[in-house]
C-alpha cells in the first residue's frame, strides 16, 4: 500500500469515528472509549494528510495557471513565489507525516522513574547530584507533572547520594527518556580555597513506571527483609523494623525503601521501582534483539557514557549527543530552558529512525 492510500484510509477512517462517537447514544461505554482513544491516536496523521491534499491542490492550480500563456508578468512572478512556498509547505507536511508514522515507543505514554545517584567527586557529586533533582522538580512543575519522592538518602552537607522519584503526567517518559546517562559538573566548590574548577559527575537513570499488567513478579521469586530504618547521621527515623529490602532472585535486583515509617508503604514503594526496572531491563532485551545490536537511541544509553556537562564558570551546559551548547545555564536548572535540550534530542533520535526506515 502507498504512503497515499494510507493516508487516504486513515482520513476514511476517522470519518467513521466522528459519526460513531456523534451517535454515541448507541455506543456502549466500553466502545465509546475504544472509538475515542482510536480517534486521538490517527487524528495527527489525519489532519496533517488533510493539510497535504490541500496543498497538492493548491500546487496543482498554480501548475495550470503557469501554463498560461497570457499571463501577466507580475502576476507569474506571484504565482511562482507561491509555488515555492507551497513546495516547501509539502515538504514540511510530508516530513510532519513521516514522524508521525514511526513506530511508536509502547513506553512514550508512561510514567516515569527517576533515580539520581551520585558519582566521582565526593561531596561535591552529591551536592551536584541535589542540583540535577532540583532541576527535574522544577522541570516537573513547568510540564505540570506530579513529582513524588519514593527515597532519597541525603549528606550531611545537604547533598543526595541516591534517590528515586515518580513523575506523572501527559508522556513523561517520551520526554525524559534521553536523560538517562552521566551529567557532569565543571564548578569551583564552596569548600575549594584556592579558586581551582573541580569536575563531578551523577548519574540518571530514567524508567518507564511499569504496571502489574506491564510486568508479573512471582511472589516465590522475592526475598523481602525487614530491617530498622536509620538516617543521617545514625539518628533512628523509628524504632520498629519499617525498612524493606526487596530482591528479585531471578535477575538479582536488589531494591530498599526506607522512608515511610510504615513497613506496608515502603514495601508497596520498592515493589513499584522494582517492576519499573525489571520492566526496563525486558524493554531492553526486546529492543537489542530487534535492533541486533544497532543503537535505536541517541546515544548507546550506557550510564558509562557521558552525556552532559553543566560548566557554571562559563553558564553553559553542553549534550554531548548532539553537540549542542546553550549559553544558559542557569534556566536550564530552574527547569525554565531544559526543553531547548530535549526538543533537539527528541528531533535527532526521529531523524535516526526515519533514516533506519528509509534503508
Amino acid at each position: 500500500m502507498s504512503l497515499s492510500e494510507k493516508l487516504n484510509k486513515l482520513i476514511e477512517r476517522r470519518q467513521v469515528l466522528e459519526e460513531r462517537l456523534a451517535g454515541s447514544y448507541e455506543l456502549s461505554s466500553e466502545e465509546f472509549v475504544k472509538c475515542s482513544k482510536e480517534r486521538a491516536e490517527i487524528l495527527p496523521v489525519a489532519e496533517a494528510a488533510l493539510r497535504l491534499q490541500a496543498a497538492e491542490r493548491d500546487l496543482g492550480d498554480l501548475q495550470e495557471m503557469l501554463k498560461d500563456a497570457g499571463l501577466d508578468s507580475d502576476m507569474r512572478q506571484a504565482a511562482e513565489d507561491e509555488l515555492l512556498e507551497v513546495k516547501e509547505r509539502m515538504t514540511l507536511i510530508d516530513h510532519e507525516i513521516k514522524v508521525l508514522l514511526l513506530p511508536k515507543d509502547e513506553a512514550d505514554e508512561k510514567n516515569a522513574i527517576l533515580e539520581i545517584r551520585a558519582g566521582t567527586g565526593g561531596s561535591e557529586a552529591a551536592l551536584f547530584a541535589m542540583n540535577l533533582f532540583e532541576m527535574y522538580q522544577n522541570y516537573a512543575t513547568v510540564r505540570g507533572w506530579k513529582f513524588e519522592i519514593l527515597q532519597k538518602t541525603e549528606t550531611d552537607l545537604g547533598g543526595i547520594k541516591d534517590l528515586s522519584v515518580s513523575i506523572s503526567g501527559n508522556a513523561v517518559f517520551a520526554r525524559l527518556k534521553f536523560e538517562s546517562g552521566v551529567h557532569r559538573v565543571q564548578r569551583v566548590p564552596e569548600t575549594e580555597t584556592q579558586g581551582r574548577v573541580h569536575t563531578s559527575a551523577a548519574t540518571v537513570a530514567v524508567l518507564p513506571e511499569a504496571e502489574e499488567v506491564d510486568i508479573h513478579i512471582e511472589e516465590k521469586d522475592l526475598r523481602i527483609d525487614t530491617y530498622r530504618a536509620s538516617g543521617a547521621g545514625g539518628q533512628h527515623v523509628n524504632k520498629t523494623d519499617s525498612a524493606v529490602r526487596i530482591t528479585h532472585l531471578p535477575t538479582g535486583v536488589v531494591v530498599q525503601q526506607q522512608d515511610e515509617k510504615s513497613q506496608h508503604k515502603n514495601r508497596a514503594r520498592a515493589m513499584k521501582i522494582l517492576r519499573s526496572r525489571l520492566y526496563e531491563a525486558q524493554r531492553e532485551k526486546i529492543a537489542a534483539e530487534r535492533a541486533k545490536d544497532r543503537k535505536q537511541q541517541v546515544g548507546s544509553g550506557d550510564r558509562s557514557e557521558r552525556i552532559r556537562t553543566y560548566n557554571f564558570p562559563q553558564g553553559r551546559v553542553t549534550d554531548h549527543r548532539i553537540n549542542l551548547t546553550l549559553y544558559k545555564l542557569e534556566y536550564v536548572m530552574k527547569g525554565e530552558a531544559l526543553d531547548e535540550i530535549i526538543e533537539p534530542l527528541i528531533a535527532e533520535n526521529q531523524m535516526q529512525l526515519l533514516a533506519q526506515v528509509n534503508e
